[in-house]
């Protein structure tokens, strides 16, 4: 007998990692798209969730993917790559923030916790079921 697993890539929709201080369109994006972790095992029946974190040097360029690195979401050819931009529209006045903050030392300040981590937990989840 063989048993199938099943396993997912997901995003917590309650996690909020910090560009959500300065685009909260995007935890509302993720509360309306993203099924609750709870929902899996309804769905599933008996799964493991772990976290997926996220290198600071990631390349790949999902949303999270720049945690470390805050500038990279001041250029619109790396916002272009990413759907959530798209979905959330008009972003200019939170990155207009954040390129203050950038500019001010004061997002250093705030996140200066995670300036010295290899790996961030953003949010991103796999669920394993079977």
């Amino acid at each position: 007998m063989t048993t199938r697993r099943i396993v997912l890539l997901t995003f917590d929709p309650t996690h909020r990692p910090w560009l959500t201080d300065y685009l909260p369109e995007l935890a509302a994006l993720d509360e309306d798209q993203m099924p609750a972790m709870a929902d899996y095992e309804k769905w599933l029946g008996q799964v493991q969730i772990m976290p997926v974190p996220v290198p600071h040097d990631c390349t790949d360029g999902f949303l999270y993917a720049y945690w470390r690195r805050p500038e990279a979401y001041l250029d619109v050819r790396i916002r272009s790559g990413s759907s959530s931009f798209w979905a959330i529209g008009d972003c200019d006045a939170g990155l207009e923030r954040l390129r203050r903050d950038i500019q001010s030392g004061a997002w250093a300040e705030r996140y200066a916790g995670q300036l010295d981590l290899d790996t961030y937990d953003a949010g991103y989840r796999l669920v394993v079921a079977g």
